[in-house]
C-alpha cells in the first residue's frame, strides 16, 4: 500500500512520497523566506544615485544657495553701515553702468582673459609636441611641468613677485648673462606689467593643456602622418594640414577653460601686482573684492552678477564658433 504511494521525483532521480511531499512547512523557514524575500527587495530598491545625495547636499548649500543670494541681494542696498535691508530695483546696475573704473576693469578684464588663453595654449601646445616621445626623459619633464598646476596659484604669485623685483632673480640671472647691473622694474609698467601677470598665469596653467595636447596626439592615427611624409610633406606640413586640424577638440577645451577661468582671475593678479601700477591690472574681481571690503556688499554682488553675465555672454559664442571649426575641419 505504501509502495503504491510512492512516485519517482522528475528532477532529483530518488524516490519521494506523498507523505513528504505534501508535508507542512515550518514556521520558521516561511519567516526565513521572508526575509530573505525583503533582502532581496533591498537590494533591487539600492541605486547609485543614493550615493550622489551627500555631494549634492554640499553643492547646493555651498554654491547653489550663495549663487541664488548673490542674485537677490544685487537688488537690494545691504550694506555694513546699516542693519536694514531694503529691495532697491535696478538703482544698484544704473550706478554701476556709470562708474567709469567698472567699465574700465571690465575691459582689463577681457584683456587679460584673451592673453592667458593665447599665452597658456601656446605654451601647452610646444611643450605638448616637444614631449611626445614616450621616452623616460619626457615623462619626467611632463611631470615636472604639471607641478605648477597643483601648486597654490597664491604661492606661485608671491614667488614671482619676489623674482621679478628689480633686485630679484631674474634682474639677478639677466646681470650675470650681460655683466651689467639690471634693474628692470617687470612689474612697475603701466604699459606691459598686465603682460607679464598674464604670462605668470599661463605658466602656472600650461601644464594642463599640455596634457590635453598629449592627449589628443595621442589619438591620430600614425597612418595618416606616414601617408603625408610618403607623399613628401615635411614636418611643418604634416603639423598644418593632418596633425593641426585633429587637434580640433583638445583646442576647444583648451581655449574655452583658459579663456573663461581666466575671467575669474584674482589670486595671481592680488599677490604679484593687487591690480596696480595705476590700476593697469585691476581684474574685475580685484574691485569687488575692494569693494566688499569697504562694506558696500549690494555694490559687490551686483558687480559680481555683471561677470558672471559677462562671462556667460562670452562662454557660448566662443564655444559655439569652436565646435563649428571642429565640423568644418
Amino acid at each position: 500500500m505504501l509502495a503504491a504511494l510512492h512516485r519517482q521525483h522528475p528532477l532529483k532521480g530518488h524516490s519521494m512520497s506523498i507523505l513528504e511531499i505534501t508535508k507542512p512547512v515550518p514556521e520558521s523557514a516561511k519567516r526565513a523566506d521572508h526575509r530573505t524575500a525583503g533582502k532581496r527587495g533591498g537590494r533591487n530598491r539600492d541605486h547609485p544615485y543614493w550615493f550622489l545625495i551627500p555631494a549634492l547636499v554640499v553643492l547646493f548649500v555651498f554654491f547653489f544657495l550663495p549663487t541664488l543670494y548673490n542674485f537677490i541681494y544685487a537688488f537690494t542696498d545691504w550694506s555694513s553701515f546699516k542693519s536694514a535691508i531694503n529691495f532697491v530695483g535696478l538703482s544698484n546696475f544704473s550706478e554701476l553702468l556709470t562708474n567709469g573704473s567698472l567699465l574700465e576693469d571690465l575691459r582689463i578684464t577681457l584683456e587679460y582673459a584673451i592673453m592667458v588663453a593665447f599665452f597658456q595654449n601656446l605654451f601647452g601646445l610646444l611643450l605638448a609636441l616637444l614631449l611626445e616621445r614616450d621616452t623616460r626623459i619626457n615623462r619626467f619633464a611632463r611631470a615636472a611641468f604639471f607641478v605648477p598646476v597643483v601648486m597654490s596659484a597664491l604661492a606661485v604669485g608671491y614667488i614671482f613677485q619676489a623674482m621679478l623685483k628689480p633686485e630679484g632673480v631674474i634682474n639677478g640671472i639677466l646681470g650675470f648673462l650681460t655683466g651689467q647691473h639690471v634693474t628692470i622694474a617687470w612689474l612697475g609698467s603701466t604699459t606691459w606689467t598686465i603682460v607679464v601677470v598674464a604670462v605668470i598665469h599661463a605658466w602656472k596653467w600650461m601644464g594642463l593643456s599640455m596634457l590635453i595636447y598629449l592627449a589628443g596626439l595621442k589619438t591620430i592615427n600614425e597612418d595618416l602622418v606616414e601617408a603625408s611624409r610618403i607623399d613628401g610633406a615635411n614636418r611643418w606640413r604634416t603639423f598644418w594640414s593632418i596633425r593641426w586640424p585633429l587637434l580640433a577638440p583638445a583646442i576647444t577645451f583648451n581655449v574655452a577653460t583658459a579663456l573663461l577661468g581666466s575671467m575669474n582671475g584674482f589670486d595671481i593678479v592680488q599677490a604679484t601686482t593687487a591690480g596696480g601700477p595705476g590700476g593697469t591690472t585691476e581684474l574685475l574681481n580685484i574691485f569687488i573684492f575692494r569693494t566688499f571690503g569697504q562694506g558696500l556688499f549690494a555694490q559687490a554682488t551686483t558687480m559680481s552678477l555683471m561677470l558672471f553675465l559677462m562671462v556667460a555672454i562670452l562662454a557660448f559664442p566662443v564655444i559655439r564658433f569652436l565646435r563649428k571649426r571642429e565640423e568644418v575641419l
